[in-house]
């Protein structure tokens, strides 16, 4: 199930609250109990990722780059 993350504007707490993505636009009430939150724009499923970038100067095998092209 999805999990969202809100902020409350009263007291200025973050959260997160797992529900279906059909639910996904319906407010949140705050777990101090506060109506006025907003949803924050999360980079959901980003969490782990590392980027990996070729080395420099080229090379490392293949055909190509391995000096197997004539």
């Amino acid at each position: 199930m999805p999990r969202y993350e809100f902020r409350c504007r009263a007291c200025g707490d973050t959260f997160e609250v797992d529900r279906p993505m059909s639910g996904a636009t319906e407010p949140a009430r705050c777990p101090e109990g506060h109506d006025d939150t907003v949803k924050l724009l999360t980079t959901a499923g980003m969490a782990g990722r590392v980027q990996v970038s070729a080395p420099a100067g080229g090379g490392g095998g293949g055909c190509c780059g391995g000096g197997c092209c004539g």
